[in-house]
């Protein structure tokens, strides 16, 4: 196995670990309140939050700092509006975890922000090794 592939590896670990504290341990209520709204503070902190541990991750494997600021705040924006989207479903249904919908919904969202991992890690593989 080649040392960028490793590396790749790695960075996707560390990319899963975050996405699983910042969507499940670190939210406040704050950041699950009010998820259909467009400007919303919380979601914005929420998305932060994930930009923000997304720069750790990237700088832990060697990603030089220009190029992972901006990755990152791409990710950021990226979240956001993804979050907003499923806040956005949730609102005009008004379903919830006892329906069907919810969990297509859920995993709509949660496929969205793999494949934000996926392109972000593809963009390291070009642009940072």
């Amino acid at each position: 196995m080649t040392a960028v592939l490793q590396t790749a590896l790695i960075l996707l670990v560390l990319l899963q670990v975050k996405h699983l504290f910042a969507d499940y341990f670190l939210q406040s209520k704050r950041m699950l309140a009010g998820r259909g709204e467009y400007l919303h503070l919380g979601r914005a902190q929420h998305a932060g939050l994930h930009a923000v541990l997304s720069v750790v991750a990237l700088l832990l494997v060697g990603a030089p700092l220009p190029f992972t600021l901006v990755l990152c705040a791409a990710e950021g924006i990226l979240h956001y509006h993804i979050d907003w989207a499923k806040g956005r479903h949730a609102d005009k249904t008004n379903h919830g975890p006892a329906d069907a919908t919810y969990w297509r919904a859920f995993g709509v969202d949660q496929l969205l922000h793999q494949l934000t991992y996926v392109g972000m890690i593809w963009a390291w593989a070009i642009y940072a090794v």
